[in-house]
């Protein structure tokens, strides 16, 4: 197989060349080898490769789903014991893993076999994938921009033709925005869909979940047959689909569903125009196969929402620098870390338990909201970034901004601390504001690349459905793979010089 044959194929197209003996996984290994030496000093997304021990892996006989296909395992929480994870970190930078992750475990008895290590933003706080430990992640679509964050190493790997499938995470649309930014299918399963662990029951009190990036809509069904769990120890449970979902994606959706849409910021802020036409094709091209979308506000607090997210982040950041500390056996200084990190540790260690509590039960108020604006409208449908990728350093502070950020969170107490952060991260939040929601309430959303900017950069659409639904959400993603709108990358692959 030449390399560009195999970097345009999806995971399903080369599980069955290898089912029929047509490839073997040691020569997928070696292209997606070849293929990353290729790309990577343009695109910087890999932050360890493993080459000689994915081929022994690839020598190894196995009946398998994904039978001997390469992957890229995101460098956060997707880890393999005795190899390196840094989360994006300075602090973490001779960090090994002391146990591999039940998420890898199953991509492993799925048959993947992990090249490596893609890049993240320190502690996958933000929404493009610019650390210091690492440097910028370029855009494969365009150099000059960002793949987005916090799995834009993974989601540039995709979209670069290195491995057809790439291990992703999502804790505020962290699997979403980079599907946006560049070009490819992002599903947040429902919370409790797949695993988390081992030594704890939820991820960012069950805002973030671990699936996978890709290319096409049936490689993320079947990554969803392969990878979905009951798992008796984690803190959040939904019932195990009981069909296969590469075999409900073959079925066409019976129509109508009642689809609402909104083009609006829920936080007040700008919304690009490329954004909003990306809506209205979707719109149009709903109402023509028989849907029966309308408009409608956004239905929560979208400002009070953001709110209690950074909450808790500062509340997670806080408590996983703590645990850094006693493991270090010393205080972390704000040498140690990103501006970012620091000011979100800063925050963190003054939020008390009443504002947390209370804070959680906002979740749980916005959840209920969204249960009852489900029984009205099956989809809710929205664009999924307000605008295309952004260029490297836009939302990077230079040294005096650092500065000056560090003094003024001194001067702050309480909620007045909590505004801070929101207007810091206000210019990045611009670009994301629509992905949060589903994080907080659980349910199922899905980036589906319809549209292109005059620019060539693509821009997806995001569509919300009730827990538990993700079978709806990819039937309507394969119908709209089908149509003339798609704008993804389907047996195509990318000029990257």
């Amino acid at each position: 197989m030449k390399i560009m044959e195999y970097a345009a194929m999806d995971a399903v197209a080369l599980a069955t060349l290898l089912k029929r003996r047509e490839i073997t996984s040691v020569e997928l290994i070696e292209r997606a080898f070849e293929r990353l030496e290729q790309v990577n000093p343009s695109i910087n997304a890999a932050t360890y490769t493993r080459k000689e021990k994915a081929l022994k892996e690839a020598k190894k006989k196995q009946k398998s789903a994904f039978h001997g296909i390469p992957i890229v395992l995101k460098d956060a929480s997707q880890t393999i014991a005795r190899e390196p994870n840094t989360n994006g970190a300075r602090l973490l930078t001779n960090h090994i893993a002391t146990f591999t992750s039940n998420f890898v475990k199953k991509l492993y008895k799925a048959g993947f076999i992990s090249i490596g290590s893609s890049t993240t933003p320190e502690f996958c706080i933000k929404n493009t994938t610019e650390s210091k430990q690492y440097g910028p992640t370029r855009n494969p679509w365009n150099l000059a921009h960002s793949p987005g964050g916090s799995s834009g190493g993974s989601a540039a790997l995709v979209a670069a033709g290195v491995v057809p499938v790439a291990g992703a995470s999502d804790g505020g649309g962290s699997i979403r925005i980079p599907a946006s930014f560049t070009g490819l299918v992002g599903l947040k399963p429902t919370r409790g869909r797949t695993p988390v662990g081992p030594g704890s029951g939820r991820s960012w009190h069950g805002a973030a979940i671990d699936f996978v990036l890709a290319k096409t809509v049936r490689d993320v069904a079947r990554c969803l047959d392969e990878l979905q769990v009951f798992q008796p120890e984690a803190a959040f449970h939904i019932p195990l689909y009981a069909h296969s979902y590469e075999a409900t994606i073959q079925h066409v959706l019976k129509v109508p569903f009642r689809v609402a849409f909104s083009i609006e910021s829920p936080v007040g802020t700008q919304v690009s125009q490329a954004a909003k036409e990306a809506v209205i094709k979707t719109v149009k091209w709903l109402e023509q196969v028989g849907f029966i979308p309308e408009e409608v506000p956004y239905p929560v607090d979208g400002i009070q929402l953001m709110r209690e997210y950074y909450r808790m982040n500062c509340g997670e950041i806080a408590a996983l620098l703590q645990r850094l500390e006693k493991q270090l056996g010393r205080k972390i200084t704000k040498d140690d870390v990103e501006i970012e990190t620091w000011l979100l540790y800063q925050v963190g260690k003054s939020i008390s338990a009443i504002d947390f509590t209370n804070s959680i039960a906002f979740w749980d108020y916005v959840t209920e909201k969204m249960v009852r604006f489900h029984e009205r409208y099956y989809f809710f449908l929205t664009p999924t970034t307000a605008f295309p990728a952004p260029v490297i350093g836009q939302f990077t502070p230079c040294k005096e901004e650092e500065e000056f950020f560090s003094e003024q969170i001194k001067r702050r107490e309480g909620e007045a601390q909590l505004d801070f952060i929101y207007d810091l991260f206000l210019p990045s939040l611009t670009y994301t504001p629509f992905t949060v929601l589903a994080n907080l309430t659980g349910q199922p959303a899905i980036s589906i690349p319809v549209h292109k900017t005059k620019e060539g950069l693509p821009l997806g659409v995001q569509i919300m459905a009730p827990k538990g639904e993700e079978h709806r959400l990819l039937q309507l993603a394969a119908m709209l793979e089908q149509s003339s709108i798609w704008a993804g990358l389907k047996n195509t692959v990318l000029p990257i010089s």
